[in-house]
């Protein structure tokens, strides 16, 4: 082989190379998509066969206890919603019915999400306790995600930080990554008062070794089996990709239009997927109205990607960026199904012996790129600031709570699931720590004092703690503290670190109190990344944001 042929090779074995690093997100993504195919099977869209019957203690209307049903939505900002004066593009999407559920019941003014990401909040909404206390610490996620974002992450451009390492540990398979089959689930608990649960929508807390919801005592179970809110194709959604963001990127790529009923095989759902989930709730409400029964409505929306309905995207016209009028669309589908839920109730007669309790599983998330999501809190998903776990929480049971009741003190997602027990008169297990208590006795003003002297949180690099209306934020890395005196600085703005060193200690000893009686994590973090604490992800970096770093 001549030296002209050699160079020549080598040439264009330089460019292929260069092309391959230029092109290598587009490269992991498409790989990731035929992964993905493979991997899926999905079949036709069918009708789900929800069960009907009698009470089974042959009890009269009025001596049943009440029904119980828990409206989860997911990724949902504090300034989503209009019931406190904010609401999407300046409050001009409203949320009548969401927001119904306030002005009928209680509104928790400080309620809490469980964690600044998704699957451990559910965990504790679930089980009633710090998902911490069985190893349930950071989100799972499916395979070769947190191994591609970083590299999707290092084409977006902005970014002035890098993710750190993963644990050198050996890895657990994604369905093996949940809530374990010895917690007392709240179907589960209710099951002992004879209650039909179903369970619709989102899950995330395993599937295998009895993890699924059909197997943690959920009587049906319609299971989101991936991603998509209908076919990125199908003539009646309008998308939006967030080319900015890896995680939306690794979306679009990886996920499916697919659903499943009690484990069994994948099938294509009946509609846009918060539309056919409330129109399943709905039908549970049917055919359940002669027996005690726990609806759990875990909703995707607003989660990314984001897919709309173009007659929800069209009645928007006067929002001018496209991203946002697709979410604040998506949040406009949300609402309306909410009300179809509240309808179907009062339809049924049921209105007045249902509790009704709505919650976002987290903040908004910051790499969708609108800044306002959370406002007026600080922060985004996937921290502990104000904006990632001060979440809008509702309790109604007109029978039980005067309208409009307004409570200041903290709560946390696990006393909804003791809420629901008491209501439900089913006594909470006594073999380990319930950390959630009744808040049905402080909403009636029956109850001293407060539900928590102290909250906390944890995911890896990134703690919290609530102490007396102090909050202590801890990254480490990179070895920062921030310190907020939250009655008086609700926006934590001011960090008081240096100022109040005694506060300092004394919350920081409160934590490592709590985190002594918590469980090691029963999998290892895939990533530790940074997350700029002010600036959504449509910003680039600057050398002095504020950021922290968590791990997952």
């Amino acid at each position: 082989m001549n030296g002209t042929r050699v160079g020549a090779i080598v040439a264009t074995l330089c460019v292929l190379g260069g092309l391959a690093y230029v092109y290598r997100a587009e490269i992991v993504l498409s790989l990731a998509s035929v992964a993905m195919d493979r991997r899926l099977d999905i079949g036709p869209t069918r009708e789900v066969p929800w069960s009907t019957g009698p009470d089974p203690r042959g009890r009269a209307e009025g001596e049943r206890p009440p029904n119980v049903v828990l409206i989860l939505a997911d990724d949902l900002g504090w300034n989503d919603l209009t019931f406190a004066g904010g609401g999407v593009a300046g409050g001009s999407v409203p949320t009548p019915n969401i927001d119904s559920i306030a002005a009928e019941g209680a509104t928790f003014t400080n309620g809490y999400a469980a964690n600044g990401t998704c699957a451990p909040s559910r965990a504790a909404l679930m089980s009633g306790r710090y998902g911490t206390r069985f190893g349930f610490e950071f989100t799972p996620t499916p395979p070769g995600m947190m191994q591609l974002i970083p590299i999707v992450a290092g084409t977006t451009g902005g970014r002035l930080r890098e993710s750190l390492p993963a644990e050198d540990a050996e890895p657990v398979p994604y369905e093996e990554m949940g809530m374990p089959a010895s917690e007392i689930s709240l179907a589960e608990l209710l099951a002992e008062e004879d209650y039909h649960s179903v369970h619709i929508g989102k899950w995330h807390l395993g599937t295998a070794n009895g993890m699924a919801p059909h197997d943690q005592g959920f009587d049906e179970s319609l299971l989101m089996a991936s991603g998509l809110y209908q076919t990125e194709d199908h003539p009646d959604v309008v998308n939006a990709k967030v080319e900015f963001d890896p995680i939306d990127r690794f979306l679009w790529a990886a996920m499916r239009f697919a659903a499943s009923f009690n484990g069994g095989p994948l099938f294509q759902p009946g509609g846009y997927l918060t539309d056919w989930y409330t129109e399943q709730a709905v039908q549970v409400i049917d055919a359940n109205r002669e027996r005690p029964f726990f609806l759990y409505l875990a909703h995707w929306a607003p989660h990314t990607p984001l897919q709309a309905t173009r007659e929800d995207y069209e009645a928007l016209s006067h929002i001018e960026l496209h991203r946002e009028r697709v979410y604040a669309a998506m949040i406009r589908s949300l609402d309306r199904g909410v009300g179809e839920v509240l309808r179907a109730l009062e339809r049924n007669g049921l209105t007045e012996n249902t509790i009704v309790l709505f919650t976002s599983d987290n903040g908004g998330a910051g790499y969708i790129g609108l800044p306002d999501v959370n406002h007026p809190f600080r922060g985004w998903k996937i921290t502990f600031f104000e904006g990632g776990v001060h979440v809008p929480y509702f309790v109604k049971w007109p029978s039980r709570i005067p309208a409009g009741t307004k409570v200041d003190a903290p709560v946390h997602h696990f006393d909804m699931y003791a809420t629901a027990a008491a209501a439900a008169g089913a006594p909470l297990p006594d073999d380990r720590k319930i950390d959630g208590v009744d808040l049905v006795p402080f909403i009636r003003g029956e109850a001293e004092g407060v539900p928590h002297d102290a909250l906390f949180w944890r995911s890896g690099a990134s703690r919290s703690a609530l102490v007396g209306g102090w909050k202590l934020n801890v990254s480490d890395p990179p070895g920062r503290t921030w310190l907020i005196d939250l009655e008086n600085d609700p926006t934590e703005q001011r960090d008081l670190s240096a100022e109040r060193p005694e506060k300092l200690a004394e919350l920081m000893a409160a934590l490592a109190a709590h985190d002594a009686e918590q469980a090691a994590p029963a999998w290892p973090s895939q990533a530790t990344f940074p997350v700029n604490i002010d600036k959504d992800l449509s910003r680039p970096d600057a050398p002095d944001d504020e950021y922290i770093y968590w791990s997952n």
